[in-house]
């Protein structure tokens, strides 16, 4: 079992694969129905684990990955020390802006299992955007499916001119701001 490597397979024509890590599999579900349901203009394939690494066996069959998205919900201590866990078996080359935390159940934060401090530590030690959302909420979970195609749409390379590195700088710099 091998790390995940941004740039061992070539690109499919016209396509982009986002690969959704994380503990709670409803949470994957609903938000890979909601990215399917957005209009795109290029063919998207999801990939769903609950933990990395991947395994070996598959690996011929699998797409070159062009996100990484790490589900963290916030009140589940679990979650956290999966996400934790799983980042081992990601090559550094992939947060060259090819990997976003999405933090689900801010809604909630009288129901904090995790302190955010732990969420900011990781976004500034892997250089990756901390997106944070609430999936209960159709609205939400919509606008966050439109958010993550856009970020995979250029972490793909299907804009012209935007590559995923200066993407993620301008996303840590608004965070900044």
């Amino acid at each position: 079992m091998a790390a995940v490597r941004p740039f061992d397979k070539l690109p499919a024509l016209n396509s982009a694969a986002l690969l959704l890590v994380g503990a709670d599999g409803s949470a994957q579900q609903r938000l890979a129905e909601a990215v399917l349901r957005e209009r795109k203009e290029f063919k998207i394939s999801i990939h769903l684990a609950t933990s990395l690494p991947l395994p070996a066996e598959r690996d011929h069959l699998r797409p070159r990955i062009d996100l990484i998205v790490f589900i963290i919900d916030i009140k589940s201590k679990y979650s956290l020390k999966n996400v934790e866990a799983s980042l081992a078996y990601v090559d550094a080359s992939f947060f060259l802006g090819k990997v976003c935390f999405l933090v689900t159940g801010v809604g909630r934060v009288n129901n904090c299992g995790i302190e955010m401090n732990a969420i900011w530590k990781l976004r500034d030690v892997y250089c990756s955007p901390v997106l944070l959302c609430e999936l209960e909420l159709e609205r939400i979970q919509a606008t966050t499916a439109q958010r993550l195609l856009r970020m995979l749409q250029i972490c793909a390379g299907h804009v012209p001119g935007v590559s995923a590195l200066t993407f993620g700088s301008l996303m840590r710099s608004s965070a900044d701001d």
